[in-house]
Parts: structure tokens; sequence; C-alpha cells
């Protein structure tokens, strides 16, 4: 095979993936898709450059991206550098008033800026922002009741300035949106008197999804997606299958938050939303512009 008619095959191939993307384009051009980001997305170097892109690409083909970052395993390095001591309860790091800054420090600082940084790079221009800036959070203190022997008690935990969303303003991301820019935002947010709360990255994407109206919700983990009970990948679940899912136990273990998030993004706004497998790289682009992406998706109903 000449070199003229390899790179002839291989533009045919281009001209074709672009024809089937067509209509999806077309659906989402002018949207608002919110991207949760995080996991091995977050720290394998191929699949964090691969992000970038989509996420830039997104925006130049008319669709508008908004980022919410985690950022637990930096944060963990940076306590241990400090030699603080990190405790858990029930997969939330319970935060006393010294470990806040540090929090608001790595997230809203280097990670945030970093996670921007992809995006810039590949062409677009992101803009790091956290929950505090133009009043985007406003937040309480998260409460959650102690459970013995996997019963929930009357005993309320004592999380310290772990946090859950009671507003979202969503004008900052309008007016960055609105301006070309991709708002890149840290999970942090305001009380009442003005004290930071560290908020769980899931939580916070999905109340930003439903108070933007966002045609997506897309969630990156490491795992394929919702599973049926022999261990196959369910595409679609309506919400209340969903709800089914968990009364009846099919739905278990770190899968129920999840879930839970995307349920709650439905109710409060967002069209549909997707747990999404951020091991395959550009899994955001081949959820929104093939027919079948590498997740479940949940609607509403």
């Amino acid at each position: 095979m000449t070199g003229t008619q390899s790179g002839d095959q291989e533009a045919q191939v281009r001209a074709e993936v672009l024809a089937r993307a067509l209509p999806y384009l077309r659906r989402y051009a002018g949207d608002t898709v919110v991207v949760k980001y995080g996991g091995s997305a977050m720290v394998d170097t191929s699949l964090s450059t691969a992000f970038g892109h989509d996420i830039a690409l997104l925006k130049q083909v008319g669709v508008n991206p908004v980022v919410v970052h985690g950022g637990g395993p930096q944060i963990s390095a940076m306590l241990r550098r400090l030699q603080i001591e990190s405790t858990f309860i029930d997969g939330l790091r319970v935060t006393d008033a010294a470990m806040i800054d540090v929090i608001e420090m790595v997230l809203g600082g280097k990670v945030n800026k970093q996670v921007a940084g992809l995006i810039n790079r590949a062409g677009a221009l992101a803009v790091g922002i956290s929950g505090l800036d133009g009043g985007l959070i406003s937040a309480r203190r998260l409460q959650r009741r102690a459970r013995e022997a996997g019963i929930e008690t009357d005993r309320l935990l004592d999380l310290g300035f772990v946090g859950e969303p009671t507003r979202i303003d969503p004008r900052v991301i309008y007016a960055l949106s609105g301006s070309g820019l991709i708002p890149v935002i840290a999970p942090i947010g305001a009380g009442e008197q003005g004290e930071t709360y560290n908020i769980n990255a899931d939580t916070a994407a999905g109340a930003i999804a439903g108070a933007v109206n966002a045609s997506r919700l897309l969630m990156l983990t490491d795992v394929p997606g919702v599973l049926d009970g022999d261990g196959r990948l369910i595409p679609e679940l309506t919400a209340e299958d969903a709800r089914r899912g968990i009364a009846s136990g099919m739905i278990s273990g770190g899968m129920i938050p999840k879930v839970e998030t995307c349920l709650e993004a439905v109710r409060a706004g967002a069209k549909a939303a997707v747990i999404l497998d951020g091991r395959v790289r550009h899994s955001c682009l081949l959820e929104l512009f093939t027919e079948a992406g590498p997740g479940t998706l949940i609607r509403g109903g």
C-alpha cells in the first residue's frame, strides 16, 4: 500500500467519524455539560492529557463544559507532608480548623490550577475558581448519623468542616461560559458565618448540574458503571429503576452515593446523569457523541 493510499484511507475514516458525530454535535450545541473529574482520570498522565483535550474540544464545538474536580489523594499527600493525621468516617475525612486551611490551599490552589492548565494547554481557555468565588456554593455542616452493625442510630457524627451545599448561585458560571471560558471548580463552600466547608466533589457536581439545568452530568469514576446481579453493565436506568436497585441491594456499597447524587441532580433540573468509566480514554466524547458510551445513564421518571 502506498503512502498516498494509506493517507486517503485515514482521511476517509476521519470523515466518517465526523459524519456520525454530527447529529450529536447538533444535539448538544449551546448546552451545558457538568463533568465531575477525579479518580484514575486525574492521576494517570495519559488519561489526564486526554481529558484536557476532550474538555477543550467540547467548548470548541459549541458545548459549554463545567468541570468540578476532586483531590483526595493530593490532600492526603500534603497532610502527610505536614504530619497532620487524617481520620475517616464512612468515607468522609473528618476536618478540623487546621485541616480545612490545608484542604482549601490544595483544592482551591494547586489542584484547581493544574486541572485548568490541562485544558489551557489543549487550546481552550479555562479559569480555576472555587465555590467561594462569586457566592457560587453556600453550604452548611454535613449531618450524618452513626451506624452500628450497619444500622443507622440517632447519634450524630461530628465531621468538623465537612459540608453539603444549601444553595448554588450559578451567575459566575454563566458569566465565564458566556465569555468563552471554561469554569473549573474546586468543591469548597461558604457557611453563613463565612466559614469554609470541604464538600464531596460528587455532591458538589450534582448540585451544580441541577442548578444550571445541565443536559448531562458526567461523573468520571473508576468503575464501568452500574452493574446488574450478573456483573453486566446496565446502559440506562430511569430514576425509579435506580431507586428500586438501591432498595433491592443490586446497587450497593460505594455505588449508592454516586447513584443518589445522580438522582438528586436529575430531580433538581439536570436532564440526565451518567456514571462514566473514567479509565477509558476520551470517555466524555464517547458518551456524548456516540450511540453507547462507557457508563450508565440515569434519567428522570
